[in-house]
């Protein structure tokens, strides 16, 4: 971050720097408690410069949730190689990453923060969620997805949000555990489909049939089993 260093840039690499400005300090505290003097302090402009390329904060804000957004998205796509267990592991690895690094703007994009409400916000909001879930989708191999496996994949997607939300709050459970928890959780969401809908079944043996005993969801049928015994 910049600090206090003034010097001529363009329109276009200015208002950047702005986002890129604002973006780490809501990484760092919640948007709410950041005033435009902080954001134009850290950027080396005046107060009146900041309004000259954003109307006001909320605008501001919402570039900066663009640019949030576009990174979270960007955390879910995955190489079409190997193991689905170990790809949505990696998956979960990278989006804990950014969970970890930017908590009270993860927290905003998924609240609304100060935009709650805000057709931009849901609108931003939605674009993860699809992207997530496209990307889901494609891993899956599966070109027109049944309702029951829509209805699986965006759940454990609402699930990872409400998971990492909670593991902000205190950071009680380790991080890797959840990561592996969310991966069987995905597993698990699916074998429960797949006992009511032969489509999920036949979507389940083919993910299966290359998982080997070692990977994630190895390691869920070893533990289940185990509490079965």
């Amino acid at each position: 971050m910049s600090t206090g260093v003034r010097r001529r840039m363009g329109v276009e690499e200015r208002r950047q720097q702005l986002i890129g400005v604002a973006l780490e300090l809501f990484s760092r505290r919640s948007p709410d408690d950041v005033s435009i003097d902080e954001i134009a302090s850290a950027a080396g402009i005046s107060r009146p410069l900041v309004y000259h390329y954003f109307p006001g904060k909320l605008s501001l804000y919402e570039a900066a949730l663009q640019r949030a957004a576009d990174d979270l998205a960007g955390r879910f796509v995955e190489p079409a190689e190997g193991p689905l267990g170990a790809r949505l592991l990696r998956v979960m690895g990278r989006f804990f990453d950014f969970v970890d690094e930017h908590g009270p703007g993860f927290s905003a994009l998924m609240r609304g923060g100060p935009a709650v409400g805000s057709s931009t916000t849901n609108a931003l909001i939605d674009s993860v969620r699809q992207a997530a879930y496209d990307q889901i989708i494609a891993h899956l191999g599966v070109e027109e997805p049944p309702a029951r496996l829509e209805l699986v994949v965006r759940s454990w997607i609402s699930l990872a949000e409400s998971t990492a939300l909670i593991w902000l709050d205190g950071r009680r459970i380790p991080r890797a555990e959840l990561e592996v928890q969310l991966v069987h959780d995905f597993a698990a969401l699916a074998a429960v489909s797949a006992a009511h809908d032969e489509q999920m079944t036949a979507v389940l043996r083919r993910v299966l049939k290359n998982e080997p005993g070692s990977g994630p969801f190895g390691d869920l049928v070893a533990r289940l089993i185990a509490l079965a015994s």
